[in-house]
Order: C-alpha cells, then sequence, then structure tokens
C-alpha cells in the first residue's frame, strides 16, 4: 500500500483548527500564539510532515530555495564553495538543492531544467567542461530568476560573476617555476573554450614571453584535469625527445596523476621536473612531494556568490548593477616545485 502524504490539513484536523492557522503557525506567523505554534510543530513531527516547496512556491511565488550546480562535489574546491553558500543561505531562511553536471553539458541542462521545475528562487552555477552552448543558462533569465555564476562562466551571459585572477595566477606560477631554475615549462590546462582556462593559459603564454622562454606547441595540452588524464598526459610528456623541466597543471587532481607518473618512472620530483597544481585541494599537502599549488579562497567565493543572490531578494537593491568579483589568489609553495629549498 502506499502511504499517504500527511498534509496541513491532517494537522488541522487533529488539532481542532483551521488549515491557515497551521499554515501561519508553520511559517511562524506572530499572529499565532507561541502555544498554538509549539502544538502545531509537535504533530507536525508526530506525522512526519514534509512541505509542499512546489506548492508553496505556487501559492506565494517564492519557494525559499536556490539551486547549486557544480561540476562535481568530489572536489573540495566546490565543496567548500556549496558548504558556505548553505551557511549564509540558511541564515536568511533559505534552503538550496545541489546537482553535479559531472562535466556534462547534457546533465547540466537536465539539471537546470529540473531546478526550474521546483520553482527555485535563483541559481548559482559553475558550468561543466562540456558547456559551449550557452542557450539553457539563457532561459533562466529569460524567466526573470537570478543567476549567479562562480569560478566558470562565460562573459557573454552578462550575469553576476564571483571568480579569482585566473589570468595573474599563470603568472605568478611561471614566475615561481623561473625562480627555481625551470626553463621548458609545459602546461597541463583545462580546455580553451572555457574562459577561465584561456585565461590561465593566456597569462601562462605571457609569463613565459616576459621571461624570453619559448613558447612551444607540444608542451602546451588540454585536458580534462581527472586523475587519470593527469597520469596519461605526463606520459605524453614524458615520450618527448626534449622533456620539460617543469609542469604547470590547473587542477590537483591532474597533477596527482602527473605525480603518480613521475614516481613510477623514478624521476626526481622537483630537481628534474618540478610540478604545480592549481585548488589547494587538502591531500596536495599531505603526498611525497607535497604539491604547490593555487590556493582558491573558495569559502569567500561561496560567500560573495550567496550574497550575489540576496541582494535581488531586497527589493530596494533589484536594479542595483551586476555583482563582478575577482578575488586574487595566493600560490602556496610546497616541495614539488622548490628545489633545494629556495
Amino acid at each position: 500500500m502506499i502511504k499517504k502524504k500527511t498534509t496541513i490539513k491532517d494537522i488541522a484536523n487533529v488539532l481542532n483548527i483551521s488549515p491557515a492557522a497551521v499554515s501561519k503557525a508553520l511559517h511562524d506567523d506572530s499572529r499565532i500564539s507561541e502555544k498554538t505554534k509549539e502544538a502545531v510543530r509537535q504533530v507536525a513531527k508526530n506525522l512526519n510532515y514534509q512541505p509542499n516547496y512546489l506548492a508553496s512556491a505556487l501559492r506565494s511565488g517564492k519557494s525559499k530555495l536556490v539551486g547549486v550546480i557544480v561540476p562535481r562535489t568530489n572536489s573540495n574546491f566546490f565543496s567548500s564553495v556549496i558548504q558556505t553558500i548553505e551557511e549564509v543561505l540558511n541564515k536568511e531562511g533559505y534552503n538550496i538543492i545541489i546537482t553535479q553536471s559531472n562535466e556534462s553539458y547534457k546533465k547540466e541542462c537536465d539539471s537546470i531544467d529540473a531546478l526550474l521545475y521546483t520553482q527555485v528562487d535563483g541559481i548559482i552555477a559553475s558550468m561543466a567542461n562540456q558547456t559551449v552552448d550557452l542557450s539553457h543558462y539563457e532561459k533562466i533569465k529569460s524567466k526573470g530568476i537570478p543567476l549567479i555564476t562562480f569560478d566558470r562562466g562565460e562573459n557573454d551571459l552578462n550575469v553576476d560573476y564571483i571568480g579569482i585572477d585566473d589570468y595573474n595566477s599563470s603568472q605568478l606560477i611561471v614566475d615561481h617555476l623561473v625562480e627555481q631554475g625551470c626553463k621548458r615549462i609545459a602546461h597541463i590546462g583545462g580546455f580553451k573554450r572555457t574562459r577561465i582556462f584561456n585565461n590561465r593559459i593566456r597569462g601562462y603564454i605571457d609569463a613565459l614571453e616576459r621571461h624570453s622562454l619559448p613558447i612551444n606547441d607540444e608542451l602546451l595540452i588540454e585536458s580534462d584535469l581527472t586523475i587519470k588524464d593527469g597520469r596519461i598526459k605526463m606520459k605524453q610528456l614524458l615520450d618527448l625527445k626534449n622533456r620539460p623541466d617543469a609542469v604547470y597543471v590547473v587542477g590537483d587532481y591532474a597533477a596527482l596523476g602527473a605525480l603518480q607518473v613521475l614516481k613510477e618512472e623514478n624521476i626526481n620530483v622537483p630537481n628534474e621536473i618540478a610540478l604545480v597544481g592549481f585548488g589547494n585541494e587538502p591531500f596536495s599537502a599531505m603526498v611525497t612531494p607535497s604539491i604547490t599549488s593555487i590556493e582558491q579562497h573558495s569559502k569567500e567565493i561561496g560567500k560573495q556568490a550567496a550574497l550575489a543572490f540576496l541582494k535581488y531578494v531586497d527589493e530596494d537593491n533589484v536594479k542595483q548593477t551586476l555583482t563582478k568579483k575577482i578575488l586574487d589568489v595566493e600560490l602556496i609553495k610546497r616541495n614539488s616545485s622548490n628545489r633545494n629549498n629556495k
């Protein structure tokens, strides 16, 4: 048998009050006495009452739900952003619905459709690697729903964006590697069609030019930035007739895969090949050698993304200009790139 879902009317029947009074009590309405509120909460708990957010959204025009879309949740960066978004929004009475695209364009489209059907009050998103067509994001805008992008977002959307200085991140990394005596620096990047990875590539190339170092196409590699792909791309670099003496990887998971291969091949890291990752995942400080990486300040990104959404809730601020925040980064120098502890 299918168990009937408890409704507000069921609670009202138990207490012999009106469904309207139950609804007001559940929403902590000041016109309802504390005694009645407590009685309603207790009966709701006993009957395992679950609010119908969709019905509530249809009635009030507000679901108090915010969708959060990330490429993956098994990254410390994205999980930390999600945690901070939730902390900030919970304080304002909002709950979040988390979806992950797994870097799939189709799954990202499906997630957006599901969130729109759920009547979310806003969407905070970081795009999948596969995303090129932005029409599913334009759909959000066309419905008048606030859209905030973070980390990965495209300027063409003209929406709120929170991220880091990706161009300068590459400058910091190349400068550091040059200081360590590296002269042939490879770059395992994301797909250049994605703005943040394109900015990192530009920063890498411009930094090499500034240091009068050669730019070689064979040293500039695109990747999906998984551990497996990091291993594949590192083997590709080691097969070159003239190997690099440093590798800059724009993701710590791919950097971990690269490090695994270097260790398996008994290549001294950093003295033969220096290695730098990106994202400052917790494991980067725990492996041997520890991996130099970029700290992206995930908690601040999450906080600013949540605040960017909340400005739309404040009717006095709805007409404000779009939020565009670019945060500075920090290079955390560790053993994988510090030659002779320089």
